[in-house]
């Protein structure tokens, strides 16, 4: 069931995760994962902690447009389309791209190979959890011989996109790249766009899909309707959770933490359940990520009785006015942002026209199921005018520098030899 926005807030390592649709009680833990399986270079680890810091700036961005409301977002699916776009950024657009994300200096070649070592890393680190991270490039396909093969080949080698031509003018290419979005989020996301503008000359995709189990899981026959005091003060009764234990308990600054693992223990919710009187909004929108690495450093085993809410949430926004106001601006200005990396011929006139997430979250007693899929449209204000020669023309071979006519010609049907 869809329910009102909750005194509860969910923040996690990377993304929540996902579940099964039959719930079956409890059963035995799988082994713990208690370590990476290598560990995490200078490069990634300050990639992870970009992203997390991108993650809290970009809810205290969005929330506000939404108080009152439940909101869902993945940063990681955020980071890693407009990484792909970045890729193709130069100069000041470049420079504010790369620090609204939280990566300091890196160099180009830095991110690419820390977001290509996150995605190996995150696909194959639970066996228990089934994560997938994928990202595409479609573009306007009279637009591909403008587009920089290397930027096309770094975003396949560093990325793993699929790359794509496509002619937007057809009711079919809306219809191909949904259906690419449908498949890779296990049909939790079926569309992201409605149509394709006649400005837009390439979307650039990420999606992300989390399918684990608890590892302890609820028994449904202690799942009953209990109250829930909604952010506006009135009490609805929700299908409401119970078990005893297998989850870390612990406490932050104005609210208790509860963490529960999935799978193998290498992917958990944590929950930040702000002290009573203080308002939701007001605690999500002080967030930061020096504090949530705090409030993890407390978490410890509890045998205590746990209470949570079955809940879904299918959420979707334009993300362009947050990211402005986190200092992403020249992107988003036509004939000023720089786009060179991606087009040498056309990059000046290339501009994000949107940055969009569509997200879907649903928890129950065997575990929870999340997809988002970030959707980055690349505009131009304007093309190099087309020369078609299509009616008939008189042609010359001759040497350029002298003026030698070597031959000359008239064509009035190629058709004919």
């Amino acid at each position: 069931m869809f329910l009102s926005r909750r005194s509860l807030l969910f923040a996690g390592l990377v993304v929540v995760s996902s579940a099964c649709t039959d719930p079956s009680g409890p059963g035995p833990a799988p082994a713990r994962i208690a370590a990476l399986p290598r560990p995490l270079s200078s490069t990634e680890q300050a990639t992870i902690t970009a992203s997390n810091a991108f993650g809290f700036n970009l809810l205290r961005e969005v929330n506000p447009a939404f108080a009152g409301s439940n909101v869902f977002l993945s940063p990681l699916s955020a980071s890693m389309a407009l990484g792909m776009a970045m890729n193709g950024a130069v100069g000041p657009t470049f420079e504010e791209m790369r620090s609204t994300l939280g990566f300091g200096a890196l160099t180009y070649d830095e991110l690419n190979r820390s977001y290509q070592s996150l995605i190996a890393l995150l696909r194959g680190l639970d066996a228990h959890i089934d994560f997938r991270i994928a990202n595409a490039i479609f573009y306007r396909s009279t637009f591909g011989p403008a587009i920089e093969p290397s930027f096309l080949t770094e975003a396949h080698q560093f990325f793993d996109a699929e790359v794509q031509g496509l002619d937007f003018s057809s009711p079919q290419a809306v219809g191909t790249v949904n259906d690419w979005a449908r498949m890779k989020t296990g049909g939790k996301i079926p569309k992201v766009i409605d149509s394709i503008d006649d400005a837009i000359v390439m979307l650039l995709l990420n999606a992300i899909y989390f399918k684990g189990d608890w590892r302890h899981g609820f028994d449904t026959g202690e799942t009953h309707d209990l109250p829930f005091t909604t952010v506006h003060g009135n009490i609805v009764n929700v299908p409401t959770m119970h078990r005893k234990g297998g989850f870390r308990l612990g406490s932050a600054v104005d609210a208790q933490v509860i963490e529960l693992p999935y799978g193998g223990d290498a992917f958990a919710m944590t929950i930040l359940l702000p002290r009573a009187g203080l308002s939701v909004d007001t605690f999500a929108e002080s967030l930061a990520s020096s504090g949530w690495i705090a409030d993890r450093s407390s978490l410890t085993e509890s045998d205590l009785d746990l209470y949570l809410p079955k809940f879904r949430i299918a959420w979707e926004d334009t993300l362009n006015d947050a990211l402005k106001r986190l200092g992403m601006r020249l992107a988003f200005i036509g004939d000023v942002a720089d786009f060179s990396r991606l087009s040498a011929s056309v990059g000046h006139h290339l501009y994000l026209s949107f940055v969009k997430q569509n997200a879907f979250v649903d928890v129950n007693e065997v575990g929870t199921e999340a997809a988002a899929v970030t959707t980055v449209g690349v505009g131009v204000t304007s093309l190099p005018p087309q020369v078609r020669i299509d009616r008939p023309f008189v042609f010359a071979i001759r040497e350029r520098l002298s003026g030698t006519i070597l031959f000359i010609g008239k064509v009035v049907d190629p058709s004919k030899n």
